[in-house]
């Protein structure tokens, strides 16, 4: 198993509107396609207020690369990310990590 955290950093003010897409959109398109979440997370203390942390497992780098693909191109996906940020873009950039456990990980 190996994690994938995503942080993204969302334009002032636009945090809300993040969480909102991630709330009813997001996470059942996820479900159709497979993609399993393993939390998400906003900050209390830290450098911004303004960012997401999130984390998906997966079993391979190969069902990560053959299910995010299908997302990305999923015709529903593209419309309502179009439609939500019809006032402008929500986020800004966003960081991209695979993790890997180590031997002595209580999360394997």
């Amino acid at each position: 198993m190996i994690h994938e955290m995503r942080i993204y950093h969302c334009a002032p003010g636009r945090l809300p509107a993040l969480l909102k897409r991630f709330e009813t959109i997001t996470l059942k398109i996820w479900e159709r396609h497979g993609i399993r979440q393993a939390g998400f997370w906003t900050v209390v203390v830290g450098p911004s207020n303004q960012a997401l942390y999130y984390l998906l497992a997966w079993e391979s780098l190969a069902e990560r690369e053959k299910k995010w693909a299908a997302f990305a191109s999923d015709p529903e996906w593209i419309a309502k990310r179009a439609e939500t940020e019809k006032d402008g873009p929500i986020i800004t950039h966003f960081e991209n990590m695979i993790l890997q456990p180590t031997a002595f990980s209580s999360v394997k």
